[in-house]
Formats: structure tokens, sequence, C-alpha cells
């Protein structure tokens, strides 16, 4: 007759056994309960008995016509109780099949936490931002460089306009490439000195992530400054780029002249 519904997979039954230490007693107990002796096959001295008439079963309660002796082998066979499995066609699991996060194409792979990445690494989330106007500061203070324009910000995680950071969204940790630069004026004082550094939740105490440039005299002393550092990062980690400028007088301020004050960030691993 036709079948109704999905073909059903090819399965595989395999039946608990029970091996049972024996003594002079008529009485065992079963692993599982079973509703009568029909429901396993008993087997002493590997001779199988009759049901009823050589042993009865109730739940776990096994009792035997006949005591045993410990010198027996005996076991039993499950027959009310089959553990199934079930082997899936040659090439029957596709990409709908699998609940791993991240995007499934020809161009990624799966890897041992569930997740679909690139090789070499995802090359995303990547961010290029820049500041286009400039930005007055505070002389001698650690100020954030407040990179309002972006270029590039594939994961929506740039922050332009409130915390001027970038933040590692869901899924996405991991090692990253980081690079940062400004232009740093004393406008038109003396410069004892500037620093640029990359901060990692607010913090610059990071390898690789400060650099400073040595005084200057004269006027215009303006001087670009670049920092590059790659960091693992874990998600709801931000980062920013953040600058210092020293002068003997007057208010630094950070030059946008061709876009010399910048963010560059991609995932690399």
């Amino acid at each position: 007759m036709p079948f109704i519904g999905n073909q059903p997979a090819l399965s595989y039954t395999s039946f608990a056994k029970q091996d049972f230490t024996t003594s002079a007693t008529t009485s065992y107990t079963l692993d599982q309960p079973v509703a009568n002796e029909n429901e396993i096959a008993l087997f002493i001295n590997f001779v199988r008995q009759e049901p009823t008439t050589a042993y009865t079963a109730s739940g776990t309660s096994l009792t035997l016509t006949s005591a045993t002796s410990a010198s027996d082998d005996m076991y039993c066979v499950f027959l009310g109780k089959a553990v199934q499995t079930v082997n899936p066609p040659n090439g029957s699991v596709g990409l709908s099949q699998l609940s791993a996060t991240g995007t499934k194409d020809a161009t990624t792979f799966l890897r041992g936490d569930n997740t679909f990445a690139s090789a070499g690494g995802d090359g995303t989330p990547m961010v290029s931002a820049y500041l286009s106007s400039s930005q007055t500061i505070s002389d001698s203070t650690w100020t954030k460089i407040q990179i309002n324009t972006e270029v590039i910000d594939t994961d929506n995680a740039f922050d332009n306009s409130t915390n001027y950071r970038f933040t590692v969204p869901s899924g996405k940790a991991g090692k990253y490439f980081i690079s940062g630069s400004a232009q740093l004026s004393g406008n038109n004082n003396d410069v004892t000195g500037t620093w640029i550094g990359i901060a990692i939740n607010g913090s610059r105490s990071i390898a690789g992530s400060l650099l400073y440039m040595p005084p200057a005299t004269g006027s215009a002393q303006a001087r670009v400054q670049n920092v590059v550092t790659i960091q693992d990062l874990s998600v709801g980690d931000t980062v920013e780029l953040q600058a210092y400028i020293d002068v003997n007088s007057g208010t630094p301020f950070i030059d946008t002249t061709e876009r010399h004050t910048q963010i560059n960030i991609f995932k690399i691993g």
C-alpha cells in the first residue's frame, strides 16, 4: 500500500543487555522495569529459558523457578527496551539543517565553536572612519578624538556621534588589527610633546598602543602620528583613539588636513 508522510530514515536497533552476579537464590533485580517476563530473554549458562515456566518478571523483580548457583552465568536481553539510531544518507545534510551562526556560503567553513568563519579570519567587522572637523582639546590632558565620519562600517559597530568608539558586536570576538593616526597641532605655539594612543575599554595600558613625539619649537608645530596594534578582543570591548598635546601656551587642537586623523579596525582571526 502507498506510504503517507515522510519516508522513514533507515534505523538500527540495539537491545539492552544486563549481566547478573549469581548466587544460590531465585530473586534478582532488573536494571529496567518490565511489564512481564515476555519482555526479556533470560539465558542461564548460555541456554535460553522459557518465560513463565523458568522465570517470571514484573517491574524490576525477576523470580526464577529454580535457584541458581554462584558458578552459573546468567544474563538477560530487554526485548521491550530498544535503543534506535538513525544514520542520515550520504549527502542528505545541507546548510538548512545546521544551527551554526554566521554566514553559510562557499567562502566560509564551520569552526569547532559551531560558527561559520572565513579562512584566515572573517575580515569583518571592518571600520574606517576619520575626523572631518578640527577638534580643540585641553592642554596636557588625554582626550578622546571625536572621529565623526565613517567610510566603512560593515556591522554598524562604530559610534560616530556620541561615544566615538568601536564596540565588538555579538559573535565577533577574536583578534583585531587596529591602526590610528592624528595630526596634532600646538596652534602656533611651541609643542612640549604629543602622544597618540589606542584605548581598549578606556585604558591605554596595552603593548604597542602609545606613540610619543619629542618636543619641538617654532610656529605651527603640527605633526602626524600613527599607532598600530593587534589585540584579542571580546564581545562588548570598546576601542577608541585618544590624543595628548603639551604646549607652552595657547589651545592645542587636532587637525583634519587630508584626513590625517582617522582610525581603521578589522577582524583578522
